[in-house]
């Protein structure tokens, strides 16, 4: 009674997997296209490099002129000789300051939000290949765990077979009590495993939710990846080093270094800045008014002499900030390359796993009906049997996760040479990108034109 509330139960938790006709089949570029669309982590990266983006606009401010318009109203009164004496002033002025030259800092310093908002939209790419790379793991993980849940229900059907046949085969006296118990042990150790996989698999449920966004319907494993597999390990770490947001992202940091680097010691040199006034101020009394106007402009040249150690320090860190930045480099591209490594060897190794497994399911099979057929002439135990049951389901359970890890293994090591993004995998959704912003944003000139 105990065995059938557990098949019970578990068939409910996963019928609407089970069932073929629960609803429309949904593909593994569909499920990447639904992440993509609405996963909140890709958005947030997006947003990142549109904020970054603006540092763009900040570090050229410093090359275009300011310009502001003030108004000033004074009211005054006095009391003088007995009488009451009153006035009022307005005085209207507008301000202009430049700074025509100061040594290239500001070059530099737009240089490095250029290479800054780069490592952002690097990032953004990091964060999309993760995004896609779990959502395809989550996928294949519903696919394997519903797989294992239906072997595993099979093999507890089968035991459930041998436990009546062993019982039937004790009425008529070809038996024993011993083959009932081992058939009836064996059956709890299926059930056990049928109620582990289920449970795995609504783990498996839970984590496609996340990524993808709603349940998984009908899943399969089918996926062309056409020419987006390298044809050799050498082609992998070429596309890698070109490819890979991580070296990309280092290549970048190494820019914004570098220009940090020339903002620092362009700090020693010289500033030139241009100032400009002109108003009028009209005031208003004792029946009197009058309106004078007023300009001015001045040149105002800056050169630095000490600053109490600050730019020497400045220069300094920028300096180790550089090297910094180069060692990073070379560490990236080493843990590229690992990974590529690492991912063509599991990929090879998965495609041998599924063709071992493969020819131990068909030899398994044959030795399976084989052995029952001598048991039932008495060459064989019962408990002969339950071993190659055994032997057969832990094959083709090792057929299931060799075939998923194969599609796993594959969409690893196209995200480790850098070409898991939604572009490349021809999804059909509109590419995040943060590209029309940031050309906005270079376009900005002096606030008069409004961001989107």
């Amino acid at each position: 009674m105990f065995l059938s509330r557990s098949l019970l139960a578990g068939a409910t938790a996963v019928a609407l997997v089970l069932s073929p006709m629960a609803a429309r089949a949904e593909t593994l570029t569909e499920a990447l296209a639904s992440a993509y669309a609405n996963n909140p982590d890709i958005t947030s990266a997006l947003l990142s490099v549109k904020s970054t983006a603006e540092n763009i606009a900040l570090s050229k401010s410093a090359k275009l002129p300011t310009i502001g318009l003030g108004v000033d109203y004074t009211h005054s009164a006095n009391l003088a000789g007995g009488e009451f004496n009153s006035s009022q002033s307005i005085a209207v002025g507008g301000t202009y300051s430049h700074r025509l030259f100061d040594n290239f800092q500001s070059d530099a310093e737009i240089e490095q939000a250029r290479a800054l908002t780069e490592v952002s939209a690097q990032a953004l790419r990091n964060a999309e290949q993760n995004v896609l790379l779990s959502v395809v793991e989550a996928y294949m993980s519903v696919v394997r765990d519903t797989q294992l849940v239906q072997l595993r229900q099979e093999s507890v059907e089968f035991f459930r077979a041998q436990v009546k046949s062993t019982q039937d085969r004790l009425e008529i006296g070809e038996g024993t009590r011993i083959d009932v118990s081992l058939a009836e042990a064996r059956l709890a150790q299926g059930v056990a495993s049928y109620t582990a996989a289920v449970t795995s698999l609504q783990s498996s449920r839970a984590s496609y939710e996340r990524w993808v966004g709603h349940g998984p319907k009908n899943l399969n494993q089918n996926f062309r990846f056409g020419a987006m597999l390298p044809k050799s390990l050498d082609e992998a770490l070429a596309i890698g080093d070109a490819q890979h947001p991580a070296i990309l992202t280092a290549y970048a940091q190494v820019r914004a270094a570098q220009a940090g680097t020339d903002a620092a010691r362009a700090a020693f040199g010289p500033t030139l800045d241009l100032i400009g006034n002109i108003g009028a101020t009209s005031t208003f009394g004792n029946g009197q008014s009058s309106t004078v106007p007023a300009g001015s402009v001045r040149l105002s040249l800056s050169i630095p002499i000490y600053a109490g150690g600050a730019l020497g320090a400045s220069v300094r860190r920028a300096n180790l900030d550089q090297i910094r930045s180069e060692v990073d480099a070379q560490s990236a591209r080493n843990q590229v390359r690992e990974a590529i490594i690492t991912s063509w060897a599991t990929m090879q190794n998965a495609t041998a796993q599924i063709e071992s497994a493969q020819s131990a399911v068909q030899s398994g099979q044959l030795v399976l009906e084989g052995i029952i057929q001598e048991r039932d002439v008495g060459q064989r135990t019962t408990l002969d049997v339950l071993n190659s049951q055994a032997e057969l389901t832990t094959a083709r359970e090792a057929l299931i996760s060799a075939s998923a890890s194969r599609i796993i293994d594959s969409f690893t090591l196209v995200a480790a040479v850098g070409r898991l993004s939604a572009q490349d995998l021809g999804l059909p959704v509109e590419i995040k990108s943060a590209d029309g912003y940031i050309a906005k944003v270079e376009d900005v000139w002096q606030e008069l034109r409004s961001l989107d």
